[in-house]
């Protein structure tokens, strides 16, 4: 047990420097958990894991505060939604099987990459001038789909996140991550109320993940605002090719 609770340590402070960057962190420590935590429901892996998913991605959004221009009043109508949205759609994951979405997910993803490489300039400045309303059209259903996905299944909303704010609002990779962020919390808060209320939180292992989420976190966010939108640029491909390999491997060759 102390073997696997240092490495479940390791996978969450990877999880949490990915996640500052360009999200996607449960993408490591979500199989991390399932495959250490053998022995648990996964509804229970899977709240236990949204604890270091919040201090490691709060952590990120106070860095990225200090030296990022916030839309607060767009982000606080987007928080609200996200955080009931992933509270049923947690609600949702207890109650039925999920692999029926990795097949559409794999599609997406894979022509995000090629979207993502062909464009040089994609996410590297602000495009688009939204009105008011449209900007406010779009900030909900970023935060009605993306914040149920994040409670329902999870791994990849952050980058899910970063990619919605770019291509539906216009905002630069910078931008994106650090807005991202924010709206990220609050899908990770409403899913822990549910788990919590639930019973289904191992706060033996999710408190130690959540110092080394938190320190990954902090790490990831510095490194993006110094290095700016190239290196998030190709840290997304990175990781938006890494969450394409994990969806086909489950897809196509692993055992139901």
């Amino acid at each position: 047990m102390p073997t696997d609770l240092i490495l479940l340590c390791l996978a969450a402070f990877a999880a949490g420097f990915i996640d500052a960057v360009v999200g996607g962190g449960g993408l490591i420590q979500t199989p991390a958990g399932l495959i250490l935590l053998p022995n648990y429901a996964v509804a229970t892996v899977i709240g236990t894991l949204k604890i270091p998913a919040f201090c490691g991605t709060s952590i990120a959004a106070w860095q990225y505060s200090r030296k990022v221009k916030m839309d607060w009043k767009l982000l606080g109508v987007m928080t609200a939604i996200s955080f009931t949205a992933a509270f049923f759609g947690s609600w949702l994951l207890s109650q039925m099987h999920n692999n029926f979405m990795k097949p559409l997910l794999l599609c997406i993803l894979v022509l995000v990459a090629v979207y993502t490489y062909s464009k040089k300039n994609f996410g590297t400045h602000t495009l688009k001038n939204h009105s008011l309303q449209q900007q406010v059209i779009f900030s909900v259903l970023i935060s009605l789909s993306i914040g149920f996905y994040d409670g329902f299944i999870g791994p990849g909303a952050g980058s899910f996140l970063v990619l919605a704010f770019i291509i539906l609002l216009g905002f630069d990779f910078l931008k994106a991550s650090a807005n991202a962020k924010i709206v990220n919390m609050a899908t990770n808060l409403g899913s822990i109320i549910f788990f919590a209320i639930s019973g289904k939180i191992l706060f033996a292992i999710a408190l130690p993940m959540a110092v080394a989420n938190a320190a990954g976190g902090a790490a990831g966010a510095r490194m993006a605002i110094v290095k700016g939108n190239k290196f998030i640029r190709i840290f997304f491909l990175v990781i938006v090719v890494g969450t394409i390999i994990r969806f086909a491997y489950d897809v196509f060759f692993k055992q139901s």
